[in-house]
């Protein structure tokens, strides 16, 4: 059974809780004890309904304050599918939250009120869903109870959201009909919205296609663990394990190993506890080579004739997620995979306005949830792909040397 990992995001009071909780109750993934707790928190609601933003509002004080202030994570599967949802808050002063959440997702949820239509934060959601090269894009026109089910309405904002899907490059880009509060289209087709003929949300989300943006034909797998059991029977085993991140690693195939410009042959394949004569992204292996190597953690193997980039210097989109503000100069850790390096910030180019992209030039203090245009430069060469081509190897955090907080979130240009 396959994985779809999505984000939810939209302006404040948009309902993004409450369409998580309508999923999981119309989808019964609810525990009985959590069914129970919930209907205790619920008994003090004027109407007697259920809460349903309650099931992803875990924490006593976001609910006091009537706002979901970090990302929540909920799981849930169908017969057809597991999910991992993140919830992110839509508060400008959250950007950073919202770029954690969706940056390993396949696909994310925009939602529109259908009273509001489409807003400066529907466009911030979309710029950042764009910087950060999210697949699928489901724009899910929230609370249709409240004006009435009118297509009009729906067909209205799907005209305004398409302009900015096409300036922006947003690739499958979905519109739906919805009411959160009511369940309509959520689980079960609404026969309030005849005039709709597409997908529920629940349909939509199984049938997502996430095969086809696994890239198979550039090869990328990370060192994380050498293995060498030195023992009587495995004397001379040296084995690489990692996760794939993209591409097909097949027995006999010639690979290059990173930043060193090593070549070797891959003498096997083992994958799930069995040798097998290929493997392919997203698994985890261990390959042994043809040739004695000295390859260690962070090494890149590489196969096919699309090399990444092996350099002390990446531009790169960055995304401020500390108090302290950043300061060219400065030194971290910068992690790209399994690999840690020293690094300092060169140079800051311009500061990104993610309601209109915008670029200041002189950015000034560059403080907390702030997106700017930076050079970083690593103490000894590293081997990179671009963020656009493949997520997987083109993403980067920036790490404090003395707290080991993560301080930013690098997209490699």
């Amino acid at each position: 059974m396959d994985l779809l990992r999505f984000i939810t995001a939209g302006s404040v009071d948009d309902g993004k809780s409450t369409l998580i909780g309508r999923l999981l109750y119309d989808s019964k993934s609810i525990l009985a004890d959590q069914l129970e707790a919930l209907e205790k928190q619920s008994r003090n609601k004027e109407d007697g309904e259920i809460d349903l933003a309650l099931l992803t509002d875990g924490l006593r004080a976001e609910r006091e304050q009537g706002i979901t202030i970090d990302v929540a994570y909920k799981y849930f599967s169908t017969p057809k599918r597991k999910f991992i949802i993140a919830d992110a808050p839509g508060h400008i002063q959250y950007t950073r939250n919202m770029v954690t959440g969706a940056s390993n997702a396949n696909l994310i949820i925009i939602l529109v009120d259908a009273r509001h239509g489409v807003v400066e934060q529907t466009r911030r959601h979309s710029i950042i869903a764009s910087l950060l090269n999210i697949p699928h894009v489901v724009v899910a026109i929230n609370k249709m109870d409240l004006v009435d089910y009118s297509e009009d309405i729906y067909n209205n904002i799907a005209i305004d959201y398409a302009e900015i899907a096409k300036t922006l490059g947003l690739r499958d880009v979905v519109y739906l009909p919805i009411s959160a509060l009511k369940g309509d289209n959520i689980v079960e087709k609404s026969d309030k919205l005849p005039w709709y003929d597409g997908p529920t949300l629940l349909k939509l989300l199984e049938n997502t296609e996430v095969e086809k943006d696994v890239n198979l034909t550039h090869g990328r797998l990370p060192v994380q663990y050498v293995i060498r059991p030195q023992t009587d029977e495995l004397h001379d085993y040296r084995g690489y394990a990692g996760k794939i991140l993209s591409g097909i690693y097949r027995k006999g195939d010639t690979v290059t190993i990173l930043p060193a410009g090593f070549t070797s042959r891959i003498k096997s394949i083992e994958t799930g506890g069995r040798e097998v004569e290929e493997a392919f992204a997203p698994l985890s292996a261990v390959i042994q080579l043809e040739d004695d190597i000295d390859i260690s953690r962070g090494d890149l193997i590489v196969t096919g004739e699309h090399q990444p980039r092996v350099d002390q210097e990446l531009d790169v989109l960055l995304c401020w997620m500390d108090t302290k503000p950043l300061i060219r100069g400065n030194k971290y850790l910068l992690q790209l995979g399994s690999r840690v390096i020293r690094a300092v910030v060169k140079e800051i180019e311009y500061q990104l306005d993610v309601n209109t992209l915008e670029k200041n030039t002189e950015p000034g203090q560059v403080g907390l949830n702030d997106i700017v245009k930076a050079t970083i430069r690593t103490a000894s060469p590293l081997p990179f792909d671009s963020y656009k081509e493949l997520r997987a190897s083109g993403g980067a955090v920036l790490i404090d040397e003395t707290s080991y907080v993560t301080v930013g979130a690098c997209m490699i240009q």
